[in-house]
């Protein structure tokens, strides 16, 4: 079950990841803030799916689920 795919992951993956790295230098009071949104953007790209695309019924990656290679 995917829902993102494509450059939607590329732009997660990449957002996700330099809102991590800017974690690291940001004040102590928002620093859990911009961990929890950077994993987010990271675990998404990296899984394939967001739950908020599924509950707002988004799909944007171009493989049917119900189509088998074989």
């Amino acid at each position: 079950m995917r829902n993102v795919g494509g450059p939607e992951r590329l732009i997660r993956a990449a957002l996700g990841s330099s809102v991590v790295v800017l974690d690291f230098v940001a004040s102590v009071q928002i620093e859990l803030v911009f961990l929890v949104i950077g994993l987010w953007g990271v675990f998404t790209s990296a899984f394939g799916y967001c739950p908020f695309n599924g509950l707002f019924n988004r799909n944007t990656c171009q493989i049917d689920p119900g189509s088998s290679s074989s």
